[in-house]
């Protein structure tokens, strides 16, 4: 049995949660650079924006409606989903975080009523964090996602599923007859997987409802679309197919591209982002254990613009692989040296970690040089561990620059909200 625990709008509900007054007005956060809605509260749903829709097509509604657009605040984001995680984890026995606002939780051999302990879990994440979600319980992960659904529509759009279903559904719970009743009302769009053109190609064939989808064959389903939406149809049936995975394996490439907040031209000035999206990079790469044999980095344009455009990358072999902020900075600068081009305009650079191995083994070397040894672990073990303390950017490479966000290239945060839990300085102080 699974619990999927998903968080309402949960880049709006955080900004809630220290601006009370933004309760019951439509709100919308922007991405990088404050370019377009990347989250959007259900009043901002409800006056049809869509996500993904640039800002520039709905700024009007803040005179018209009230809309209030706030810039991305990834770090108190990541701050309140580590509380959330920590406190649905209580639910069962394992927990897989999914994506920073939801988790899956294995809720096998939990005694006593499951639903009533979920709404529990619920109640104290609203009330200790400030944090509202659905919890959907079902025998497969997506019977738990479509259970998910249930909760919030049933809360949000009321008569569209039974109101003892709102807020905690448990799809298990139900008798057969009001299964196939809640899933008669539900769209295949819903399920789990089944994006826009899976679902054209199911109306296309009469398929419209999960109910309807569920009864099909899985070997017919198979041999007509693919095992992947066969594998669908045998979780919705009940069938476990998709492994819970408490330990998400390596990634196989780590990525670090920004959009500049203002175009830059001067190779100093690529110098330092490079520098800093290498060294976010080489972070990623030692929390997860992993050492980069190559390094591409990458500089362009603004395809948006009418005048020339100019955009290159290049792949850097490192000597040995390496988690050495150093040395994949040093590799991504001389690749950028190689590509920079003047009198262009760039508008986005990025570096990427290619041929990701793990750091268990080690490929070494006679030691002719100051920069090898077992203390380069240390001193990065070191930098992690006081940037993480104090703070990130508080120890950094030279050819960074130490301008902070006053540097040219730096993103577009002009409607921030301060850092409520992340940073001393922006701590809410309370007066009497």
């Amino acid at each position: 049995m699974y619990a999927l625990v998903d968080c309402n709008n949960f880049y709006a509900s955080c900004e809630r949660v220290f601006r009370p007054s933004l309760r019951g007005i439509p709100v919308v956060v922007l991405s990088n650079n404050d370019g377009a809605c990347v989250a959007r509260s259900d009043e901002a749903k409800n006056l049809g924006i869509k996500m993904g829709e640039p800002w520039f097509k709905v700024r009007h509604l803040a005179e018209s409606h009230g809309l209030v657009a706030l810039s991305a605040n990834f770090a108190l984001y990541g701050d309140i989903s580590d509380r959330v995680m920590s406190l649905a984890a209580g639910l069962g026995v394992k927990t897989e975080i999914y994506s920073i606002d939801e988790c899956f939780v294995t809720v096998d051999g939990i005694p006593g009523d499951l639903v009533a302990r979920a709404h529990k879990i619920r109640a104290r994440i609203l009330q200790w964090v400030g944090i509202p979600c659905g919890i959907g319980i079902g025998p497969t992960k997506t019977l738990a996602k479509l259970a998910n659904h249930v909760a919030k529509s049933a809360e949000r759009k009321p008569g569209s599923y039974p109101v003892h279903l709102a807020q905690v559904c448990d799809l298990s719970g139900l008798t057969p007859p009001e299964l196939e009743s809640v899933m008669a009302a539900t769209e295949i769009n819903e399920v789990w997987g089944i994006g826009r053109q899976l679902t054209k190609q199911l109306n296309e064939s009469g398929i419209t409802t999960v109910l309807e989808l569920v009864r099909l064959d899985p070997a017919m389903v198979r041999a007509r679309w693919s095992v992947i939406l066969e594998r669908t149809v045998r979780e919705l049936q009940g069938t476990s197919c998709i492994a819970f995975d408490d330990a998400p394996s390596p990634k196989q490439e780590i990525a670090c591209t920004r959009s500049f907040g203002h175009p830059v031209t001067e190779l100093r000035e690529l110098n330092e982002a490079v520098t800093e999206f290498a060294s976010r990079g080489a972070v990623k790469l030692r929390k997860q254990g992993s050492q980069a044999g190559q390094v591409m980095v990458f500089i362009r344009t603004s395809p948006f613009r009418k005048d020339t455009q100019y955009s290159r990358c290049i792949t850097v072999p490192l000597r040995r692989p390496s988690a050495d902020t150093a040395a994949i900075v040093g590799a991504a600068l001389s690749g950028l040296r190689a590509i920079y081009k003047p009198g262009f305009k760039y508008a986005k650079a990025g570096v990427m970690l290619l041929d990701l191995q793990s750091d268990t083994v080690q490929q070494t070397e006679l030691d002719f040089e100051e920069d090898a040894g077992p203390d380069r672990g240390r001193l990065m073990a070191s930098l992690d561990e006081l940037n993480h303390r104090y703070g990130r950017g508080t120890v950094l490479m030279a050819s960074a620059g130490l301008a902070g966000d006053r540097r040219v290239w730096s993103m577009k945060q002009e409607r921030r909200t301060p850092g409520y839990t992340t940073c001393w300085a922006e701590i809410p102080v309370a007066r009497a």
